[in-house]
């Protein structure tokens, strides 16, 4: 069996794989986040170890020692800093943090090049800019900084004492060169670090070292291999065969994205795609990113008194899809692709005497797709084009939001067997592939699929006039 570890945001979710591609056992842990002042967002390091902990000693102990080998995923972007005794020396700054914003104007006027060396535009959810926050903010903290890792990774010191991470969440700090898969002086001089303050870099399916023999005793397993595995985002790919040239997935969780596959490095900055590597070797990715999707279910339901995600979307079914005028903006907590704009927040618009709680249930499923036929626009303008996407996610439970999610997007929608488990699959792969020297094209196989949505043509002409709205809506709003 392998063991795939994805420290996520709002929890930590462990799963036992057979090595056929069957999530035999999984458990999770939950995690919170702090929000201190207005666009942060921050984790204690030490709570994803305590999660990550708590969810694999949930499973069954017989399945546990048949581990033969630990995969991990992880949210990306987080700045995990560490001084000389490897010790946190204040809390993550987690992906969702907006505070950097001045500090990436900075970034690019420093290094001009910045655009060229990383193929992305420089956004304040990137690690870069905000350790150039702290070295402005926090002087006495970034003097102190030996270290500087990724959630994932700092969960992979506490494994394994190893300091390591893979090229596709690295490429996510815009430290890394990413065309030559390698750190980028030029990047990290602009914010006053150097190569030794950085991990170790590995293709995801490379071992990065094995577990301690006191975490292994606490397990009940071996000390087995680690492999580096990936982001969360190229790790659900893995899990659900978004591995070849073309192919595509849409990730429905806290944040959504649509990620697509390509054998070259296809970057398109200007419109604030992302272009990192893949986790597997050989291979980069493109995505559009939305930083609220499923969290805005979650936070609707609970402004709402609605006792939980599966009611409001049975709330939202019963109303229908355009079941009146209100328009919903998903932003949260800003947004990124198209607008990258972290000040940019959220808005109810066109409430009436007849607005109920069913009619602003649909709106928040149809904002949420609108956002990502946004998304979906800036991909195809850098020339990317798909038919189909798979989808992976907690979001993905929900039938009635995908048909609206279809026709606002005119794609098909494959939903797979286990998708929901995400990147926590993909990160049992990768160590399956570590540990056996299988082949990716043998390991990363599309899982079964459970059924299809076409996009509804007459849904589609229904919502055009809505998303029309939606889009005239952001330049409005984003002055407010």
């Amino acid at each position: 069996m392998f063991l795939g570890i994805d420290v996520g945001t709002s929890g930590v979710k462990a799963v036992i794989v057979a090595p056929s591609g069957t999530v035999v056992a999984q458990a999770t842990a939950p995690l919170s986040v702090s929000r201190p002042a207005s666009l942060w967002s921050e984790q204690c390091a030490d709570d994803w170890w305590t999660a990550t902990d708590a969810a694999v000693r949930t499973l069954d102990p017989a399945l546990r020692s048949s581990v033969l080998g630990i995969g991990l995923a992880g949210q990306m972007h987080g700045a995990t800093l560490l001084g000389a005794d490897d010790r946190p020396l204040r809390p993550a700054i987690l992906w969702n943090d907006g505070r950097s914003f001045a500090e990436c104007v900075e970034l690019e006027r420093d290094e001009p090049r910045t655009r060229a060396i990383t193929g992305n535009i420089a956004m304040p959810g990137f690690t870069a800019p905000k350790l150039a926050w702290v070295r402005k903010h926090e002087p006495d903290i970034f003097a102190q900084v030996r270290t500087v890792l990724l959630p994932k990774d700092y969960v992979r010191l506490c494994m394994t004492g190893d300091k390591a991470s893979d090229m596709a969440d690295s490429a996510g700090t815009l430290w890394l060169d990413v065309a030559k898969r390698g750190w980028s002086d030029a990047m990290l001089a602009a914010c006053g670090l150097i190569e030794c303050q950085m991990p170790k870099l590995h293709e995801g399916t490379d071992v990065t070292g094995r577990l301690r023999p006191e975490v292994a005793a606490r397990w009940g397993m071996a000390a087995v291999p680690v492999a580096a595995g990936g982001g969360d985002n190229a790790a659900g790919a893995v899990g659900v065969g978004v591995v070849g040239d073309g192919d595509a997935f849409l990730s429905l969780g806290t944040s959504g994205v649509i990620f697509v596959a390509t054998r070259a490095f296809c970057p398109n900055p200007a419109r604030a795609v992302h272009a990192f590597c893949h986790a597997v070797p050989d291979m980069w990715h493109q995505m559009s990113v939305h930083l609220s999707a499923a969290s805005c279910i979650d936070w609707a339901a609970k402004l709402a008194g609605i006792d939980g995600p599966a009611a409001f979307f049975a709330l939202a079914e019963q109303a229908g899809p355009n079941a009146g005028q209100e328009l919903f903006l998903p932003y949260l907590s800003g947004e990124r692709t198209p607008h990258n704009d972290p000040h940019v927040r959220g808005a109810f618009l066109g409430l009436d005497n007849e607005t109920n709680p069913g009619r602003l249930a649909a709106a928040v499923l149809e904002g949420v797709a609108f956002a990502h036929a946004d998304g979906l626009d800036a991909l195809r303008e850098a020339g990317t084009q798909f038919s189909s996407l798979s989808v992976i996610g907690g979001g993905a439970r929900s039938s009635s939001w995908g048909r609206i999610i279809a026709a606002a997007l005119g794609v098909q929608l494959v939903y797979l067997e286990g998708g929901e488990v995400g990147p926590a699959l993909g990160a049992a792969r990768l160590a399956q592939i570590a540990v056996t020297g299988d082949s990716v094209a043998d390991v990363c196989v599309r899982p079964p699929i459970s059924h299809i949505i076409e996009p509804d043509a007459a849904l589609a002409d229904a919502l055009a006039p809505k998303l029309a709205r939606f889009r005239a809506a952001y330049p409005l709003i984003s002055q407010i």
